[in-house]
Parts: structure tokens; sequence; C-alpha cells
């Protein structure tokens, strides 16, 4: 019984030692002190504007949820796709149920608006 449990601790160990390694590297070849410019918020090249502690829009968050939402059912469509021989007319109507739910939700934001940016 013992025996099965050998290969997980020998990836805890090596995981553990990767992690102190990288840890311990970094803490030794590190600048002690950062410059000035280490310490500015990286803004694709360009000068920071405003602090980083401006507070984003909800609609940002919306969005992102949204986002979310239907790159889960990209999830469930890979593995139905890959047994889709083997679950015949059920799988498929299963499938239709489930796209007409997220084709309902997806109507749905778009009459709340919820898709468009600026409003």
């Amino acid at each position: 019984m013992v025996q099965n449990w050998v290969p997980v601790l020998v990836f805890l160990i090596l995981v553990t030692g990767f992690a102190v390694v990288s840890l311990a590297g970094s803490w030794l070849l590190g600048m002690k002190k950062p410059r000035p410019e280490k310490l500015v918020p990286y803004e694709c090249g360009m000068k920071p504007i405003g602090t980083a502690r401006d507070r984003f829009s909800v609609k940002f968050y919306l969005v992102a949820m949204l986002f979310l939402l239907f790159d889960i059912e990209a999830v469930f469509l890979f593995p139905w796709a890959v047994v889709y021989r083997e679950l015949k007319i059920f799988g498929f109507l299963e499938m239709l149920l489930f796209m007409a739910a997220i084709l309902g939700g997806y109507i749905y934001v778009w009459k709340k608006g919820a898709l468009e940016w600026e409003r």
C-alpha cells in the first residue's frame, strides 16, 4: 500500500525543492534596493496615468464574468464532442437544451445592454 504513495512523495519533494531553490535564488541574486524605475507600475511602455488605486467600472467586471460564463460553455462542448457518437440522440438533445439555456442567457444580457461598453 505504501508503494503506491512513493511517486506522490517524490513529486512533493521535487516541487518543494523547486520552490525553495527558486525563492532562495531570487533572494540571493536579486538587487537589495530596487531602482525607482522598477517601482513604477508598467503600462505597455507608456507613462502611468493616475494612481494604481483607481477603481474600475463595474462593467469591466460584468464583461469578465460573462466571458467566464461563455468560456465554460466551451469547456462543456469539448468532452461532449469527444463522446458524441456514444451518446446518440439523447446526448444531442441534451446538448441542444444546454445550448438553448446558454443562448437564452446571451439574449438576456444583450437585451439588458450588458455587452455595450459605452453607455
